[in-house]
């Protein structure tokens, strides 16, 4: 009992030391980057005399631990600070575009689990075959093929030259706005209204981004479910299994997978996080309204509150999928208890 008090309180420990460095890098990158937030606040063409106003009246003026403290108390407030280019809260304006990234993230997710997984099994059981060898190349172009030259040659091929896929976007023009938010994923959202050509429009602009973040998700899932299963397979308990003469489906499938599920759910819950924030670029290409797209404008204007805001969002999920990911490990896997 005392040991595992123990190591609940360490990792605790880890966690608040995990949260109190992103606190300060999401600082810091407020004030190391090359652009001056109160120039963006009040522009270019204003005044001396207003600059200095506005920089005392943001605090910009005190040392900067007075600063930090602040920020930090701020933050644990939920209060990112005010948008330049939105003019709303960045907690609100993370909260309205936060779900169409999830929603991205989850679809590919599922899809990259669903295909990658039994991939990885099928090549691990077929170590150095043709099909291994398949498998492995795909993978390979997977990781080695930036996603936004993916996303390019997606949208060339697909809806400039062949015309089946729609444009870039979340909706259609005809479907904009017709759908109230409710849970913040279009898709579930359309069911909800029983709007199904409304539906079927999200659906099609899904297809493109979803596929290419799977893709990328599905490379990385598949080899290391190839390695895990590769060195389960070479277990005693394996042998022992096949010398009572138990099929090879049930080899693999009762005893060598259940071993290894534990291990596939941390790289589910780190891939997930990666998608979250992988997503920047593949929103950018696709324009779609996420919060890749959001981050990635306020970059480009210096509009640094949003900057820092997503910045820290992204640590959290990070550290929060991390602790999952390490609680259902203990949880699941009795070796580690």
């Amino acid at each position: 009992m005392i040991r595992r008090l123990k190591s609940l309180g360490s990792q605790f420990g880890s966690v608040l030391a995990t949260l109190f460095g992103l606190s300060v890098v999401t600082f810091m990158i407020g004030r190391v980057m090359p652009v001056d937030p109160v120039i963006a606040a009040v522009g270019d063409n204003a005044s001396q005399e207003v600059v200095e106003k506005a920089r005392l009246a943001m605090g910009l003026d005190q040392p900067l631990i007075v600063q930090y403290w602040h920020y930090l108390t701020q933050v644990l407030q939920g209060d990112f600070g005010q948008s330049v280019l939105t003019h709303n809260e960045v907690a609100s304006d993370i909260a309205h575009y936060f779900p169409a990234t999830m929603e991205l993230a989850t679809y590919a997710l599922i899809i990259a689990t669903v295909i990658g997984v039994p991939l990885g099994i099928w090549a691990a059981v077929r170590q150095d075959s043709l099909t291994d060898q398949i498998i492995r190349v795909i993978c390979l172009a997977g990781h080695s093929v930036p996603v936004f030259v993916l996303a390019l040659l997606a949208l060339i091929i697909f809806y400039a030259g062949l015309g089946i896929a729609p444009g870039p976007g979340r909706q259609g023009i005809i479907y904009q706005d017709m759908i109230t938010p409710v849970t913040g994923f279009l898709t579930i959202d359309c069911l909800y209204a029983g709007d199904w050509d409304a539906f079927r429009d999200a659906v099609a602009h899904l297809v493109l981004p979803v596929s290419i973040l799977s893709y990328f998700s599905l490379a990385y899932i598949t080899r290391m479910t190839r390695a895990f299963m590769l060195d389960a397979l070479r277990g005693e308990f394996i042998v022992a299994a096949r010398a009572k003469g138990l099929s090879a489906r049930k080899v693999v499938l009762n005893h060598a997978f259940p071993t290894i599920a534990v291990q596939l759910l941390t790289v589910l819950a780190l891939t997930y996080a990666g998608l979250l924030e992988g997503a920047v670029v593949t929103e950018t290409v696709f324009a779609w309204p996420g919060l890749g797209l959001y981050l990635t404008k306020a970059l480009m204007n210096g509009d640094m509150n949003p900057v820092v805001g997503c910045t820290l969002l992204i640590g959290l999920i990070y550290v929060a999928l991390n602790l999952l990911a390490d609680i259902l490990y203990r949880v699941f896997d009795p070796r580690v208890s």
